[in-house]
């Protein structure tokens, strides 16, 4: 494709840029996503029936078989918090160097781009940390203390990525770039819950009514169960990417509005003078120079 117009954008433009990616290239970045909350899955499914067939097989299955269970149980359900964090990274990256590539006009694969995270998930780790304790003070002052530097912390993972900065750098550039910004960013984040919450009582709100309908009745509570986290798994794999899209342009088009990006990407595809210098065996260089020649 055609690298887009780089050029300041009002909110309604980057929002509808957004959309735009992620219709174009749907099956890249719901690909990416879906890898982390396949695990995800997993935990909530396991979370989600264990109690249900303990109760179950109360009856039948003794104190200690039922221990065993549960020690089993918690241990694969922590190995796949484990796994299914660090997968959570690479996704973040993967799909933030997507959007990097297709912005530039460039193609990209699901594998090319969590190749190129390999060597940063460090980094994104650390980010998050740190903006983690960044929100917990924000919130422990007051609620809105939180979101505001919820948004201004918006663009550090793009930063620490696509100009291979590191966790306290990255949050530093988010302040700098997002200044008088932050509200560009509460709109994304609105956007982002509205579509999570809306998805969320579609495909998994109706199963968990008839949870609570069928309650007495093992078998059919295990497949409301199981069929209220397929809803989740496909809820948050499909609206997990606008986030991430959002500020990743979010980021692209401060850079333009405050660092001219776009002449800089304009200058690097131009590239350097190629017109050779002049070779002269002496005498005095015109008064003009080069463009006399």
């Amino acid at each position: 494709m055609a690298n887009l117009d780089l050029r300041p954008l009002s909110l309604g433009e980057l929002l509808d840029r957004t959309f735009f990616l992620y219709r174009r290239h749907f099956l890249l970045f719901v690909g990416i996503a879906a890898i982390p909350y396949s695990f995800f899955f997993a935990i909530n499914l396991a979370g989600a029936l264990v109690p249900v067939l303990l109760r179950a097989a109360a009856g039948r299955v003794g104190t200690t078989g039922i221990a065993t269970a549960a020690i089993g149980g918690g241990i694969l359900a922590v190995a796949a918090v484990i796994v299914g964090s660090i997968a959570f990274l690479f996704s973040v990256g993967a799909t933030v160097f997507a959007v990097s590539e297709l912005y530039m006009g460039r193609e990209t694969t699901i594998r090319e781009s969590l190749r190129r995270v390999r060597g940063h998930v460090g980094t994104i780790f650390g980010v998050g940390v740190l903006s983690g304790l960044i929100l917990v003070a924000g919130f422990i002052a007051l609620v809105i203390p939180g979101i505001y530097l919820a948004c201004r912390i918006s663009v550090a993972t793009p930063a620490a990525l696509l100009e291979d900065m590191g966790p306290s750098d990255s949050i530093r550039r988010s302040f700098d770039l997002t200044k008088s910004f932050a509200g560009r960013a509460f709109m994304i984040y609105i956007l982002y819950l509205l579509l999570m919450w809306g998805l969320a009582a579609m495909l998994q709100a109706p199963f968990l009514v008839m949870i609570g309908i069928n309650a007495k009745q093992t078998q059919l509570v295990v497949l409301w169960t199981v069929l209220a986290q397929v809803g989740n798994f496909i809820s948050s794999a499909l609206v997990a990417p606008v986030s991430t899209i959002g500020f990743a342009l979010f980021y692209y088009d401060l850079r333009v509005r405050k660092e001219a990006f776009d002449l800089q990407v304009m200058m690097r595809a131009i590239g350097p003078d190629p017109t050779p210098a002049p070779i002269t065996s002496g005498g005095v260089p015109s008064m003009f120079g080069r463009d006399a020649t």
